[in-house]
């Protein structure tokens, strides 16, 4: 049998003292939720972390209130200050998430991501992100401005900043109306920009958060002008990336399209696809011949150079050895390949430009 037990403790913030009731339930399961990742603030002192970590089941509404209230603070330390405080509150627990948002807090900590203070930006953006986890606030970020001024972290922040942008833009693309107001902002190219030159976590983010933006057509065109397919075959190519699995996967739904197939050819995606079947993981080989089977369809031209490539051996392999749906694919890819090679068809300019 689980036992709780709950002491007062006093806590001060900004000059003010409050009450925090502190549980010692170990029964919680924390998950970081996909919440920020960041370390821990500097600004703050270990005390102060810790009791804040503490409230995660119970907590005063005065400091709720005041935090908020802080926000629009004159003094950018105030600021910096309560804005990192609703981060930690709101970073494991749905029920803070709820509470700090019904207490008037999204629309202050928006304003701060355009603050010419880049920590004070990364602070705002960070707390919108862990406030974005609950499900009753994204209308509320999505009525607000919430997507533009994201961006702009995207565009200026920092990389701390970039990343957890990148994951809000990921939670709030959950509903469907924000796919084509995400799109419309100019996101697709910075997220492009960010799988490209991103730290491996940014680079991650990115890569999601694409791949949930590029559900509709006018985003995939978005992208592939932005000119993802460049990272996403380097990043395919680099098997200790651990980017494989998630930059093949957006791939695969970008590949419907004929411009996407022209510019992963262009880039030099089939040998790297064709490697993969040959040394990939289970999973990774399943969804490579996937998408050498859609750019096979319909093009002789992209056949041969499939071919030619050495493909036919590992694909045969994987007939006889891959999940049911990769030797289901791998089957039909080498009929595909085997057929005679010539009338090509209107594909055949793809590679003139």
């Amino acid at each position: 049998m689980v036992t709780e037990t709950k002491t007062q403790t006093n806590y001060s913030f900004l000059r003010q003292n409050f009450n925090i009731t502190k549980s010692t339930d170990d029964s919680t399961a924390f998950s970081d939720c996909n919440s920020d990742r960041s370390g821990e603030f500097t600004t703050t002192s270990s005390e102060s972390r810790r009791l804040l970590l503490s409230c995660a089941t119970d907590y005063s509404d005065d400091l709720i209130c005041n935090l908020v209230s802080a926000l629009d603070s004159n003094v950018i330390d105030d600021q910096k200050q309560a804005a990192m405080e609703i981060r930690l509150l709101a970073k494991n627990n749905p029920e803070n998430r709820l509470k700090i948002a019904r207490a008037g807090a999204i629309k202050p900590l928006i304003s701060l991501i355009s603050s010419s203070d880049l920590q004070l930006q990364e602070y705002g953006v960070t707390a919108i992100l862990n406030l974005s986890l609950c499900e009753e606030n994204k209308e509320e970020l999505a009525s607000s401005e919430a997507v533009t001024k994201i961006v702009e972290a995207l565009k200026v922040g920092t990389p701390t900043a970039k990343e957890n942008a990148a994951c809000t833009l990921l939670r709030l693309s959950s509903i469907d109306k924000n796919i084509s107001i995400i799109g419309q902002s100019r996101a697709i190219p910075l997220l492009v920009k960010l799988l490209e030159t991103g730290s491996i976590r940014g680079k991650k983010d990115a890569a999601t958060a694409l791949y949930s933006l590029c559900s509709v057509t006018e985003n995939k065109t978005r992208a592939v002008e932005a000119g993802i397919m460049k990272p996403l075959v380097e990043l395919m190519a680099d098997f200790s990336s651990n980017m494989v699995d998630k930059a093949a996967f957006v791939m695969s739904i970008l590949v419907e399209m004929v411009e996407a197939k022209v510019a992963m050819v262009k880039e030099g995606g089939i040998p790297v696809l064709v490697e993969i079947i040959e040394v990939g993981s289970q999973r990774q080989k399943e969804i490579a011949v996937g998408i050498l089977l859609q750019i096979c369809e319909e093009s002789v031209v992209y056949r041969t150079m499939v071919a030619r490539e050495g493909a036919i051996p590992p694909l045969v392999a994987l007939s006889q050895s891959g999940t049911s749906r990769a030797k289901q694919k791998a089957e039909t890819l080498i009929e595909l390949l085997r057929r005679p090679r010539s009338g090509n068809n209107a594909h055949s300019q793809d590679l003139s430009d």
